[in-house]
């Protein structure tokens, strides 16, 4: 047996949007169901290297879930009355120092897709392109059943990676035709509004302009609130806090919203609420639901055209198996990547 080797070109190429959402909302659903292993992240701090290694496992079994991301049978586990079985584990790091000192990423991750009935690691993937593919899934999940059916226009505030991401995936669930994308680096704003102004109505503007939009994505990692109003009816994508302190949504916002989480351990650790959290503003009866529970139907999504919702989304390892799963299929159908011999199985 091979293993199949996925750099960042074929994991882009075999991630395609509306499979990748389509995994990831199956996903949020088998977490609600008890049909997923999720344990805590761990973590190994480095203070002498300013970084650390954390480390994200998970296993899904989603066969026969409607909605899912594959129908065929393969060698993961795909169960050809729908669904699939999945299991992998994510090893990520975050290093400050990395682009001045090594030149190299800050954050860097590599996936170890597995066959879950015999362990044999079927795949190594490009972490960074799976964790950008996934969270741009989550929010169009999240979007899918939280913004106003009619939502056409979209806010993005920062201009990075994430935010070509964002506005991918949620254009696929909402009929966006106007995009205001706000961000302090000018040059980031016009790459931006270059790569997209054949789809889309885009335009940069101010913070305020873009909170003003049916569907608004924050994508910053800020450590004091930047977004203070938003305009009636606006979904929010919390999507910048990814550990404690970081908080991009004024308090008074979050107060008047509907607020749905990924994850209760790690929203109220590291997620958009973790600061009005700790401080005592926000407590259990702040938050409506998880999004599994709201796509599954435990818990209702939005009610009324006026209300505002918050999704708060800190990442699971659940997102990153779903959406290996999809690249690792694409990418056998395709033949991308490159096969290698990983394990000697003549050693039994």
């Amino acid at each position: 047996m091979q293993t199949r080797l996925l750099g960042p070109d074929a994991v882009e190429a075999a991630a395609q949007t509306e499979d990748v959402t389509e995994a990831v909302e199956a996903a949020f659903a088998a977490d609600a169901r008890g049909d997923a292993q999720m344990p805590a992240k761990s973590y190994i701090d480095l203070p002498e290297y300013n970084g650390d290694f954390r480390s994200m496992p998970a296993y899904l079994d989603v066969r026969g879930i409607d909605g899912s991301a594959s129908q065929s049978t393969s060698e993961s586990g795909s169960d050809a009355g729908g669904g699939f079985e999945a299991a992998a584990v994510k090893w990520v790091n975050s290093h400050a120092d990395n682009p001045r000192e090594h030149d190299l990423p800050a954050v860097m991750g590599t996936v170890i897709y597995s066959d879950p009935e015999t362990a044999f690691p079927l795949a190594l993937l490009d972490g960074t392109t799976i964790t950008r593919k996934r969270t741009g899934a989550a929010a169009a999940v999240a979007t899918k059943h939280l913004a106003r059916e009619d939502a056409r226009s979209m806010g993005i505030v920062g201009a990075g990676v994430q935010s070509y991401t964002q506005l991918e995936a949620i254009s696929r669930v909402r009929p966006i035709e106007e995009v205001v994308v706000a961000d302090r680096n000018d040059e980031r704003v016009a790459e931006f509004v270059a790569h997209f102004q054949d789809r889309f109505d885009v335009r940069g503007g101010a913070i305020e302009d873009a909170a003003r939009c049916d569907v608004l994505s924050t994508v910053t990692p800020v450590p004091d609130p930047i977004v203070h109003a938003v305009a009636e009816g606006t979904h929010i994508n919390a999507i910048g806090a990814d550990a404690a302190g970081k908080h991009e949504i004024a308090d008074a916002v979050l107060r008047d919203a509907t607020i749905v989480i990924d994850d209760y351990e790690q929203c109220t650790h590291s997620g958009e609420i973790n600061v009005p959290w700790s401080e005592g503003v926000l407590d259990d009866d702040d938050i409506h639901a998880e999004l599994g529970a709201v796509v599954v139907g435990e818990k209702s999504g939005r009610t009324s055209d006026d209300e505002v919702t918050v999704f708060d989304s800190t990442g699971l390892a659940i997102q990153d198996v779903a959406a290996s799963h999809v690249v690792y299929e694409y990418a056998t159908e395709h033949d991308l990547g490159q096969s290698v011999s990983l394990v000697d199985t003549d050693v039994l």
